[in-house]
């Protein structure tokens, strides 16, 4: 009798039912491509060719203002390292989400902001501050049909349609999974050179502090509350847990592979942790994220970038990191001495996970529509976004 009800019930309740639980969106690259860039700078001065000073005859007066102007962003004349004084980066985005996104295929993403604020206190000791954003939406989690369980019952008692449909018996829904994630980062970036045989080689060390927050579209606090379940029909359901909220806590390694007078490249290896275990976490080991940068600079206004990632994306919905291989690619263009134009395409989906979004539905009561919680695979998005900025470009925005 309780299950012919429960079929009954839980079939006519979820249209009602994903409008209250939906699932957490999350398809990133890892917050530390920023890391990547002040350590860059460093990196690049050091290995820049010196050149001799010029000869000048007895009596000639020095030239004024001189040659090497300060930079546009304020600090001092250049030293060979990290950037003395105090540097900024402010810009605005917009974004346009790629591939398979269902319903809401037509909507622009929420637009974002970016702000770095560094002070330099000599060429080898730095403090960074910075906020960046970044819009997308999953693949995945909102086309197709997926089984729905009731807790307790082995087999599906019904299906719900992702992609706003009503087809093969299926109830049609609608999710608004928009998303905007805020990083938060604090840095202390400080270059050690050694010297190798004569030659000098640059390494960056940068400790790091990430504070991550989110705004998903369905979730009606307006903040990253929404429900999940792991492992059903069996696997336990939340409905409590800031989904995107995650502390992190870096310890990041940048060392150079290439240099020539128009290409550059370097190599990042940054163990993490997370410093609040929460949600469906069960383990909390060091997790080693992999970044490559590759530059290419036509001339001084203009800089292509690639920069292809083995990052981890480990959230409170998931049980284990996920294994992201990603990628950002793009340019920036210094459109004045105090202004850029920036567009970056960029990419990632995991190794360890299974079929993209949801693969199912978990239902703790039939009869309360809001007990209902999706369960995820795999997370994917693909996006371009546009950055129009004051200051020096932070090539990459996370």
């Amino acid at each position: 009798m309780f299950k012919t009800l429960a079929r009954s019930g839980v079939a006519t309740m979820m249209a009602l039912s994903f409008g209250l639980s939906v699932i957490p969106a999350a398809a990133d690259t890892g917050p530390y491509g920023n890391i990547v860039d002040g350590a860059n700078t460093a990196i690049k001065s050091v290995m820049e060719p010196k050149k001799p000073a010029p000869l000048v005859p007895a009596g000639t007066v020095a030239q004024v203002p001189p040659v090497n102007q300060q930079p546009i962003n304020g600090a001092p004349a250049p030293a060979v390292g990290l950037p003395v004084g105090f540097t900024y980066t402010v810009d605005l985005s917009i974004a346009k989400a790629y591939g398979n996104i269902g319903s809401n295929s037509n909507q622009w993403l929420p637009g974002g902001l970016d702000l770095v604020a560094a002070y330099g206190f000599n060429a080898t000791t730095r403090l960074v501050a910075s906020e960046y954003q970044l819009q997308h939406y999953p693949v995945g989690f909102n086309s197709g049909s997926v089984p729905v369980y009731l807790r307790g019952f082995a087999n599906p008692i019904g299906c719900a349609n992702l992609d706003n449909t009503t087809s093969n018996g299926c109830n049609a829904t609608n999710l608004n999974l928009r998303t905007k994630d805020t990083f938060g980062l604090f840095m202390l970036q400080k270059l050690f050179v050694l010297n190798l045989k004569g030659r000098a080689l640059p390494i960056v060390v940068t400790p790091t502090y990430v504070a991550r927050t989110s705004i998903i579209g369905q979730s009606t606090r307006h903040d990253d509350v929404v429900a999940f379940a792991v492992n059903p029909p069996d696997g336990q359901s939340y409905y409590d847990v800031k989904t995107r909220t995650a502390q992190v806590d870096a310890l990041a390694f940048t060392v150079p592979f290439l240099k020539t007078p128009k290409m550059f490249g370097t190599f990042t290896a940054a163990p993490s942790w997370l410093v609040h275990p929460s949600g469906a976490n069960q383990s909390n080991k060091a997790q080693i994220y992999q970044i490559l940068y590759l530059e290419y600079t036509p001339n001084p206004r203009t800089t292509f970038f690639f920069e292809p990632q083995s990052s981890r994306d480990y959230l409170p919905t998931d049980l284990y990191p996920q294994h992201l291989a990603a990628y950002f690619l793009g340019g920036s263009y210094r459109t004045s001495r105090s202004t850029f134009l920036q567009v970056t395409l960029n990419s990632g989906g995991p190794t360890n996970e299974g079929a993209y979004g949801v693969h199912s539905i978990l239902c703790d009561n039939a009869y309360d529509p809001s007990k209902c919680a999706p369960a995820i695979g795999g997370l994917k998005a693909t996006q371009l976004q546009v950055q129009f900025g004051f200051g020096s470009p932070s090539v990459l925005p996370f």
